[in-house]
């Protein structure tokens, strides 16, 4: 199982991911923001209020969104990590 570690709002709808075994991924919601509870999201100013809930080990919004770290993983498109100067 895969479990979000941290969050990063991007662009539109796409967020960079930590997940715990390290890799970093782009997930683009664009096109899974369907249902009531999604419907929220869909106003971008509120997107990036996003944020990971350490209990549940996903992202999570103040409405009761949130989103399965195994579908988030699946999604997702794996980007390289920049190395940071020392």
């Amino acid at each position: 199982m895969h479990l979000v570690k941290d969050v990063t709002y991007v662009s539109e709808y796409k967020l960079r991911l930590t997940f715990d075994d390290g890799s970093v991924r782009l997930v683009d919601l664009a096109n899974e923001l369907d249902g009531e509870i999604f419907e929220p999201l869909k106003d971008i100013a509120y997107f990036k209020t996003v944020r990971v809930n350490p209990d549940l080990a996903t992202i999570v919004w103040d409405n009761g969104a949130d989103l399965s770290p195994e579908f988030l993983y699946k999604i997702g498109k794996p980007i390289a990590q920049t190395a940071v100067a020392a």
